[in-house]
């Protein structure tokens, strides 16, 4: 019997979101006897993120709390406390309530959404990401307002389907010349722009935010067509322009971050410090699947992380972390969920008919799938998660053809 490293009796995790709460279950799962000290930032319980862009904000749910016992696990929870850097020959976190010592460090603090640059102030400018952003919004969405939503992206589209759903006026403005232009190629996400006019929302591209005043967004010069107005009325203003790992409280520790400003991980999930793993939103990850490094800024990679993090603590010698990455999202009717990683793809199979309901595509390298986004047909998306996980080949021209289930295209 091979023996196991020495087990520390103390782990401190920063971060009370879906990562930092996974890695301290998973801790006791795994028999962690130790104890567990939970820091986040927010006062409130604990809670999952993805109901705040649906439930929480069109009030079916009061809040998203996680249904779990912290104290029969025996997990001391510190909350509203900020963190505000690390001290690793020390082997300590400062706080704003003073030092917190750990023999192991689990760094689990997400990620921050960017704000849009000269709204600081300005009234009725919001962003949506934790519990108390959705409080503010609610109201919003019960006066059915007229909001300007700054960005096409996931929580963008997500918001925009919440906000019409109340009964909002809802204009979406993009920069880019398409929704999701930093997430998938141009000839997938071209029919899910017609899902913005079906749904009652306008969709403004190539559409650059001057200036945002109270009660108003004006946009750049250029950025209005013939007919379209500069100028948008806007009760609220939603900005979901994307996130940046929330790793700024590391400044002077040491820490080795990547050009996103992530934690660089090893496959392991720890760091370039001894003693401290990240997890989560605020760490890349080496792929060996992928053949590069990926940051994941997704609830399943939340998820797995932690298990992968609380085995290496214990000593359990976890398999390295190479997931098939994996997310969905909800928006204008339609349940939209995507495995795997395109970006070294050099074949796009459609399966269906994009200008209908249900398709889905599929990316192949050589005769493999790395990736699939299914619109509204989950038996594809759990049949190519597999094949993606087991790096099975496909007959492409079987694949193609969405009369054939995809573990029936197998080679």
């Amino acid at each position: 019997m091979s023996e196991q490293k020495q087990v520390p009796h103390r782990v401190v995790i920063v971060g009370a979101g879906m990562a930092g709460v996974q890695t301290a279950v998973a801790l006791r799962e795994q028999g962690f006897t130790g104890a567990v000290t939970l820091i986040g930032a927010e006062p409130h319980q604990p809670y999952d993120r993805p109901p705040l862009s649906k439930a929480v904000l069109l009030g079916k749910a009061e809040d998203s709390a996680f249904d779990i016992d912290f104290e029969d696990l025996g997990l001391e929870l510190r909350l509203g406390l900020d963190v505000t850097g690390l001290r690793p020959a020390d082997h300590a976190v400062d706080t704003e309530a003073g030092p917190v010592p750990y023999d192991t460090l689990v760094i689990a603090t997400g990620a921050h959404p960017l704000t849009l640059p000269g709204t600081e102030g300005v009234p009725g400018v919001h962003l949506l990401r934790t519990l108390d952003d959705a409080a503010r919004l609610k109201p919003v969405l019960e006066r059915r307002h007229d909001i300007v939503v700054v960005g096409a992206g996931w929580i963008g589209a997500e918001f925009a389907t919440a906000a019409r759903e109340a009964g909002c006026a809802v204009t979406v403005v993009e920069a880019a010349d398409r929704p999701l232009a930093g997430a998938l190629p141009a000839e997938v996400t071209a029919p899910m722009a017609a899902w913005y006019a079906e749904s009652g929302a306008a969709l403004r591209l190539n559409a650059r935010v001057d200036r945002v005043e109270e009660g108003r967004v004006v946009l750049a010069e250029g950025a209005a067509r013939s007919g379209e107005r500069r100028e948008l009325p806007a009760d609220a203003v939603v900005v979901g322009i994307g996130a940046r790992p929330a790793t700024g409280w590391l400044d002077g520790s040491g820490i080795a971050l990547d050009p996103s400003g992530a934690l660089t991980a090893d496959d392991r999930l720890r760091t370039s410090l001894p003693d401290v793993y990240a997890v989560g939103d605020c760490a890349s990850f080496p792929s060996a699947r992928y053949g590069e490094r990926l940051l994941v800024h997704h609830w399943d990679n939340a998820l797995q992380g932690p298990r992968t993090v609380a085995a290496d603590i214990v000593g359990a010698a976890p398999e390295p972390y190479d997931p098939v990455p994996y997310f969905w999202s909800e928006q204008f009717g339609r349940f939209v969920q995507y495995a795997g990683h395109h970006g070294a793809a050099d074949t796009l199979l459609w399966r269906g008919d994009p200008a209908g309901e249900s398709w889905t595509v599929l990316w192949l390298q050589g005769d493999t799938p790395v990736a699939l986004l299914a619109v509204g047909r989950p038996r594809d998306l759990a049949q190519g998660r597999r094949l993606i996980e087991q790096r099975t080949p496909v007959d492409p021209a079987r694949a193609a053809d969405p009369s054939v289930p995809l573990k029936a295209a197998v080679r």
